[in-house]
């Protein structure tokens, strides 16, 4: 397997030739390996040149389906080129011949793939933020006078027409600004990806926020109900990732924004925490390995020590094991330092895959000490 970097200035794509059939036993594993280290490497588009690729089995597709899971979720791509009958036989028998990208040629594969749903993204963002800056700037006297929900008397008040088309556009505005910040976010990179209860919180929170200062409006009594009743509320769903939580409060805030009418404001906020999310994920990041504890189960009382500590070895782990349990199932702890930048799911994968003899991997966060 040669790889070659012969690709256009413009946009180059590492090129990957395997010259042997992709099966069990054979080249399939050394494949497999040298696709997921150049892509902790940094390498994110990949080209397989499968030209001299006769034959291929489970093993090899099982190389291509993790590079091709690998490059996508790293925000790259994985493509295939020369793919014989034989080969796109077998990837239709396993309905994974519509999943790959196929060409015909390598330099039709290197052509630059203009990525649609981003350009969208970028531009409808924009355009939403310019028409709240704009509308905000336009109306701005109109709305402040109209923003504060009127007392209600012994019998109630009718809500005038126009005062609830404006809370709904209100809610309306937040409720986007929430999806946007979530979609902007949802790519940065992290150990896992964001969950989606996670997601749904952030932009229920900005909605909140946009109701809570549409019912406060001027009302000091209000406020101080509003308050009493937040106290009430404990969570207890722990965030694990700090950038989170922050997201959250700021959520909180653009959507108080809106609530108020300060469109402009909102807009603007918007604007410059999406772009500033996106400054955050190119700067670099932090290249001190991570500490973790591993806990590997065995399928008996054998524990594959070998198999172990060669999957360590392939992916850069340094370990030290710390806690071995003999019984039914034998079980080892290992404490390991990894690159922050390699996916647990994979190395999970790895240590399973197949009849290795391992029967579970947990992966936890070592306790700190007491001081």
């Amino acid at each position: 397997m040669s790889p070659s970097e012969n690709a256009p200035i413009k946009y180059p794509r590492l090129v990957l030739s395997p010259h042997e059939p992709l099966v069990e036993g054979g080249a399939a594993e050394e494949f497999e390996r040298r696709v997921q280290a150049l892509l902790a490497e940094g390498h994110r588009h990949l080209v397989v040149d499968l030209v001299g690729v006769v034959r291929i089995d489970d093993e090899g597709i099982r190389a291509l389906v993790r590079g091709y899971t690998t490059a996508r979720r790293l925000g790259g791509s994985f493509r295939l080129v020369g793919v014989n009958a034989d080969v796109r036989e077998y990837l239709h028998t396993a309905r994974l011949d519509d999943v790959f990208p196929t060409f015909d040629s390598i330099e039709a594969a290197q052509q630059r793939e203009w990525p649609w749903e981003t350009v969208a993204l970028v531009a409808g963002g924009s355009a939403f933020c310019l028409a709240l800056v704009w509308g905000g700037s336009i109306w701005s006297g109109p709305l402040s006078r109209i923003t504060a929900l009127p007392e209600l008397g012994p019998e109630g008040v009718a809500l005038p027409i126009g005062l609830a088309f404006l809370a709904l556009l209100k809610l309306i505005v937040a409720a986007v600004i929430g999806l946007l910040v979530t979609v902007v976010h949802r790519p940065s990179s992290r150990d896992k990806p964001l969950k989606q209860s996670i997601e749904h919180a952030q932009t229920l929170l900005c909605v909140s926020g946009a109701m809570v200062m549409i019912i406060i409006g001027n009302s000091t009594a209000r406020a101080f109900g509003i308050a009493g009743a937040a106290t009430i509320i404990r969570f207890r769903t722990p965030v694990e990732d700090p950038k989170d939580v922050t997201i959250l409060f700021l959520l909180m805030a653009l959507g108080m924004s809106a609530g108020l009418g300060a469109f402009a404001i909102a807009g603007l906020a918007t604007a410059f925490l999406c772009v500033f999310l996106l400054v955050l994920d190119i700067l670099p990041s932090d290249e001190r390995p991570r500490t973790m504890i591993v806990e590997l189960v065995a399928e008996g009382r054998e524990f594959p020590t070998v198999h172990v500590e060669s999957v360590f070895a392939r992916n850069g782990i340094i370990f030290e094991p710390r806690d071995v349990s003999q019984g039914k199932e034998a079980s080892v702890k290992y404490q390991v330092a990894l690159d922050r930048r390699l996916s647990l799911d994979e190395v999970s994968v790895q240590l399973t895959a197949g009849a290795t003899g391992v029967k579970s991997v947990t992966w936890k966060n070592p306790k700190k000490s007491a001081r």
